[in-house]
């Protein structure tokens, strides 16, 4: 059974930092690529982060660039996601995701085909 499980979500406040974490199981995504999305409450679920197999090429959403970054450890089979200067607007429910067997990364998430349950962000202002 393949899952992904998010963690290090918390309340933190404005101009703080969390790091995001998400550990996989059942499969080996080492040649596949990973993102990161949030969904605040009342709004869709966007695209925050997504890296390629090797960990070698990265993107972000605009509202997040140069505040988060995306990394991996695949002999550890993880992905993780360093926030910084953390704003109000950054608070939601963050998802781990995977392709099933692409290794480029993808902005879209009807691209990924394994989510994890989602850890709650919150910043206080």
């Amino acid at each position: 059974q393949v899952q992904l499980v998010e963690s290090g979500g918390g309340l933190v406040q404005a101009g703080g930092s969390l790091r995001l974490s998400c550990a996989a199981s059942g499969r080996t995504f080492s040649s596949v690529a990973m993102g990161w999305f949030r969904q605040a409450p009342g709004k869709e679920r966007e695209f925050v982060a997504t890296i390629v197999w090797s960990g070698t090429a990265t993107s972000y959403a605009d509202s997040v660039k140069g505040r988060f970054t995306i990394y991996r450890d695949n002999a550890k089979n993880m992905v993780n996601l360093q926030m910084n200067s953390l704003k109000p607007e950054d608070t939601a429910v963050y998802y781990c995701a995977a392709r099933e067997s692409s290794a480029s990364g993808s902005s879209m998430s009807r691209d990924y085909a394994y989510w994890g349950q989602g850890t709650q962000v919150t910043v206080s202002s």
